[in-house]
């Protein structure tokens, strides 16, 4: 079985993420410092609140290095999403660079979008065998906007378009809360896992 760690940067949904993929039949590790990366397959960045604690957490532990030279399957998750890209417009915080764009405040009545939306997809190993425009469960008030709109992967919509999923090369994240999205949630994280083992086969 292939081994899928769950960064703690201390602003992260980990028992629920950890219950999670233990539902789908993974023994999932969670990892507070660089050394414990030693024999990962796949990396799941999750969290919630903001970006600059968590980005700074990263830092504190150096972690934040070894997600950017990490080369294998990696998810971000909510705040893990975000903090792919280059910086956040919520506090000015530098995040991972990994994905070029800013994160920008959604342009919503009334935030944080928070509950059940739609997303629709393109095709993408992430969202196979998941109907486009099933609805997914959402809590933010931000969202990524990618330099290059082909990295873009699902939307929503919620006082306009936003980026529900985005993807390049091994690095994927959604904006949404798949471990609490209940069957298509699950089976998104399948999606991932498998995508995991595929790459430990490969290797």
């Amino acid at each position: 079985m292939s081994t899928i760690a769950i960064i703690d940067h201390g602003a992260g949904n980990l028992v629920s993420v950890v219950n999670a993929l233990t539902r789908i039949g993974e023994e999932p590790v969670i990892v507070t410092d660089p050394s414990q990366l030693e024999g990962a397959d796949g990396l799941i960045l999750p969290g919630v609140g903001a970006t600059s604690p968590a980005m700074d957490q990263l830092v504190a532990t150096g972690l934040d290095a070894s997600l950017r030279t990490w080369q294998g399957p990696l998810l971000g998750i909510c705040v893990g999403l975000q903090l792919l890209f280059d910086s956040s417009d919520e506090d000015g915080q530098p995040c991972l660079g990994l994905i070029g764009g800013i994160v920008e405040e959604l342009d919503a009545a009334t935030l944080p979008h928070m509950g059940w939306n739609d997303v629709r997809h393109r095709d993408d190993p992430l969202f196979a065998g998941i109907p486009s425009g099933e609805p997914f469960y959402f809590a933010h008030s931000y969202a990524p906007v990618p330099d290059r709109g082909d990295e873009i992967i699902a939307t929503a919509n919620y006082g306009g378009i936003l980026v529900a999923a985005a993807r390049s090369g091994n690095r994927v994240g959604v904006q949404f809360h798949p471990e609490r999205s209940g069957p298509a949630g699950l089976h998104l994280l399948a999606n991932f896992a498998a995508s995991v083992a595929q790459a430990r086969r490969v290797a």
